[in-house]
């Protein structure tokens, strides 16, 4: 569950950092959002259940 948070968050980092040099994706930027919840939610529940 975390390899699956941290490589959501990567992928949210890439497309994030893309966005900052002037790429557009228009209304898809929704999906973004969601890659984001997504990999905090999957990290977040990771790290609640090994502590």
């Amino acid at each position: 569950m975390k390899k699956l948070g941290m490589i959501l968050l990567g992928v949210y980092l890439i497309i994030d950092a893309l966005l900052g040099f002037g790429i557009n994706i228009g209304p898809a930027v929704f999906v973004l959002y969601l890659v984001a919840c997504a990999a905090g939610i999957l990290i977040l529940i990771d790290a609640l259940k090994t502590s």
